[in-house]
């Protein structure tokens, strides 16, 4: 069987792009949409307060949601199986026990203001530093991305570990679903204490760290490249921080994957500053991938 994209729903705006985006995300991968809505409402009434009354108010408005985003995904794409489900806790915690039966959790971004900035620290960062499965945020102003056509490409940012990662093969899975382009792109800088004037020397550090990154990148990219051959696999070594060197070309992509280290013994992921950076300024969806490091 396999395994559905959550998606978690509000009611918000956000969140209703968020459907459409995972919506079609579905139907490229040909897995089943499941609709998730977080109530408290639980917590806050016992059972007496909805005796003679039916189903409580809040209860009412859970459903109605998680209906309407239902009705929504079918009105987009009829052939995508749809299920909804209202849990009586917070929105982290229900998305971070959906991720252990997901292939993936999409949530939406308010935009970027300074308050919807906030909520996505407070919930989105939460999701995608602790989630056992990728997750995808959709930054406000980007919905329908995963629709072929666009720009047909997918950016893929690899880190430290000189290895195949989770991430690297989720990025050529969803360049391959979408047949778009893959990007791999890996920053290198040359600390100044090693920089030097003297003539003979002028270039030599940067050539080394130029030559490293490119290593890096040929290890992290030999086992999926050769599983996904068809994949139109571009490579680029960019001088300058991985912040600047990822946000720039998210004006044009379709999705920015970037990886999330789990180590043994450590609660949760530990994101990193790219991936906060990327999480907040990308211009395009992105998603956080766990992989072990």
């Amino acid at each position: 069987m396999e395994l559905p994209l959550v998606v978690g729903v509000d009611g918000s705006e956000s969140s209703l792009r968020a459907v459409d985006w995972a919506t079609d995300e579905a139907a490229l991968r040909g897995v089943p949409l499941r609709l998730v809505y977080a109530s408290l409402w639980e917590r806050y009434e016992g059972a007496a307060a909805g005796e003679g009354l039916g189903k409580r108010s809040e209860q009412v408005m859970a459903d109605n949601i998680a209906e309407a985003a239902a009705r929504r995904a079918r009105s987009r794409d009829p052939d995508v199986k749809v299920s909804t489900d209202v849990l009586p806790d917070d929105a982290v915690s229900v998305l971070l026990n959906e991720a252990h039966t997901a292939s993936a959790l999409v949530v939406g971004s308010r935009g970027r203001s300074g308050l919807a900035e906030l909520l996505l620290g407070s919930v989105r960062l939460a999701v995608a530093g602790g989630a056992a499965c990728p997750v995808i945020v959709l930054r406000g102003n980007h919905d329908n991305q995963a629709r072929a056509g666009n720009h047909r490409r997918v950016l893929l940012g690899v880190g430290e570990a000189p290895h195949d990662t989770a991430a690297t093969r989720f990025a050529f899975e969803e360049a391959e679903i979408r047949g778009a382009a893959l990007e791999a792109v890996r920053a290198w800088r040359c600390p100044a204490r090693e920089s030097t004037d003297h003539p003979l020397f002028a270039g030599e550090p940067a050539r080394l760290h130029e030559e490293r990154a490119v290593e890096i990148l040929a290890s992290a990219l030999s086992t999926a490249a050769a599983e996904h051959p068809d994949v139109d696999l571009r490579r680029s070594t960019v001088e300058g921080t991985a912040r600047r060197v990822l946000l720039e070309p998210s004006a044009h992509a379709d999705l920015l994957v970037v990886g999330a280290r789990k180590r043994d013994g450590h609660a949760g992921l530990q994101l990193g500053l790219v991936a906060h950076a990327v999480l907040h300024h990308s211009a395009c969806p992105v998603a956080v991938v766990p992989q072990r490091g």
